[in-house]
């Protein structure tokens, strides 16, 4: 089966609310994001095919600012 993709932003994010529940995931640098994307088991497209924009709409759940806030 698959993994998850970069456009599957809600499911990543739940895996990684999963991994880092402490984290503010508005404090986190693009990079880490990035790096913490790739080295999900879940994950499973290629690590290149991310840009700026799709790491922004990462949001942890339970977080106060989601999509289409800020």
């Amino acid at each position: 089966m698959p993994g998850l993709t970069w456009d599957q932003t809600e499911d990543l994010a739940l895996s990684l609310y999963e991994k880092f529940p402490d984290v503010d995931p508005l404090k986190v640098r693009f990079t880490d994001l990035h790096k913490w994307v790739t080295e999900l088991d879940e994950f499973g497209d290629d690590p290149k095919g991310s840009n700026e924009g799709k790491l922004k709409r990462f949001r942890w759940p339970g977080t106060r600012s989601g999509r289409g806030q800020g």
